[in-house]
């Protein structure tokens, strides 16, 4: 379709059928109605169908294959090794950021939620309870030392509980059992009644 417009000499005549042309693309791609700018796209593409060779009047500014073409420039990346790979990357600039900072309440904090971060983290990958020990262990070796934990820091009690999922899966499966033991009764009541019954009859 786009390349029968093309080749339309009056450029009125062209820009009236390209207009269609975009209806319809919009009809058969209606996906694309759920972004802000999708008319916006639907002209860019009948560029980029036409290798930006179509004359016509667009409503929009027109795309050069420059802008496709180009590379974007590229994310600069941390490739320092890990020293603890399951805490990750991001935990591990945490440490970095507070070892930087001055010894006083304000860094004492960070490090008590830094820890409790970091318990968070490691019961992720380790389904077990972890020790405050392990975890004041990791915070200095992440920090090379730089991080000391007083004597008297303790963490947080962490009360594990069912979830409520486990409560309803559970309350069902007795409710269920609960059902099943009725029923079988009634079945040996029924059985014994129709028992009964042929006995009657002989």
């Amino acid at each position: 379709m786009i390349e029968y417009v093309m080749n339309i000499e009056d450029k009125d005549k062209r820009n009236e059928q390209i207009r269609a042309v975009v209806a319809v693309m919009g009809i058969l791609n209606p996906q694309l109605r759920d972004l802000n700018d999708f008319r916006h796209k639907l002209w860019d593409h009948v560029q980029i169908i036409s290798d930006f060779e179509i004359d016509i009047e667009s409503p929009y500014p027109l795309p050069t294959k420059e802008t496709f073409i180009t590379k974007p420039n590229p994310v600069p990346l941390d490739k320092t090794p890990l020293k603890a790979a399951h805490y990750g990357r991001n935990i591990q600039n945490m440490v970095d950021m507070i070892a930087e900072k001055p010894e006083d309440e304000l860094r004492r904090n960070m490090v008590m939620v830094l820890a409790n971060y970091m318990r968070q983290q490691y019961l992720i990958w380790n389904k077990d309870s972890v020790s405050e020990e392990t975890i004041f262990k990791d915070i200095d070796t992440l920090s090379g030392g730089r991080i000391k934990i007083p004597e008297d820091f303790h963490l947080s009690t962490v009360h594990y509980a069912p979830s409520p999922t486990q409560q309803g899966n559970q309350g069902t499966y007795q409710s269920h059992r609960g059902e099943n033991y009725r029923s079988e009764g009634h079945r040996s009541n029924v059985y014994r009644g129709n028992k009964k019954k042929i006995n009657k009859r002989k």
